[in-house]
């Protein structure tokens, strides 16, 4: 029986990644190659309801942001955020995470920072960062990479349409381990353009996540891998 696309997805992603080493460019590739593969069907959401289906998420009718779990384990997590238009995911960080992320349908603006010089109290986060994305990206397009201190490791996504987007976080967020999320506020910086004062912050008030179940093919973990699913 031939696999889904988001078991060969899941496969890779349990082939390479791990908390202790970094994956290789050329493993990166090969996770990009299968996460590009991936289209709303192969994880159980109709954009447009066009099937009419009960057991299909109708990606636009969705109102308020939601989550969709796929997997989580000590190596990796495997996940969809759903934003109805108009809604965002505020800045936000990734801490020595390698994250990869494709828009599955709709359009969004993304607005991403990496560190130049940062000081962590232990009480606050703050410092000085470059912007490295402040553009719109719409589906179809390719999927984007972040490392921990490269790619756009603390961004935002804004919905300009109904839109979703399936990450892949290695390691997933732990406070256990040292990684929590954290969430920012930009302060420009006039006299250096592309340049920003960044201040951690609680988690805004007013976003609020909700869950929803995964409703596409069903996946086969591997039985060796301590999952938290």
């Amino acid at each position: 029986m031939e696999k889904s696309r988001i078991q060969m997805l899941y496969d890779a992603c349990h082939a390479v990644l791990s908390p202790k080493e970094r994956p290789t460019l050329q493993q990166i590739q090969w996770l990009k190659t299968n996460l590009d593969k991936v289209e709303a069907a192969d994880v159980g959401i109709d954009e447009f309801n066009l099937h009419g289906s009960p057991k299909l998420i109708c990606g636009r009718g969705i109102s308020e942001i939601t989550y969709i779990h796929l997997h989580e384990c000590n190596n990796f997590s495997i996940g969809i955020f759903c934003l109805p238009a108009g809604r965002a995911l505020p800045l936000h960080d990734h801490p020595e995470m390698t994250v990869l992320s494709k828009i599955l349908y709709g359009s969004v603006h993304v607005k991403a920072y990496d560190w130049i010089k940062v000081h962590n109290s232990g009480r606050q986060i703050k410092g000085v960062a470059r912007a490295v994305i402040d553009g719109i990206f719409k589906a179809p397009c390719d999927p984007s990479v972040l490392f921990p201190r490269s790619g756009g490791n603390i961004h935002s996504f804004t919905a300009l349409t109904p839109c979703a987007i399936l990450d892949v976080l290695s390691p997933p967020y732990s406070e256990e381990f040292g990684r929590p999320s954290t969430y920012f506020t930009d302060f420009p910086i006039p006299s250096f353009p592309g340049y920003a004062m960044l201040e951690g912050k609680d988690q805004p008030e007013d976003l609020v996540v909700k869950g929803a179940p995964y409703l596409g093919p069903p996946l086969e973990f591997e039985t060796n891998l301590e999952s938290l699913s």
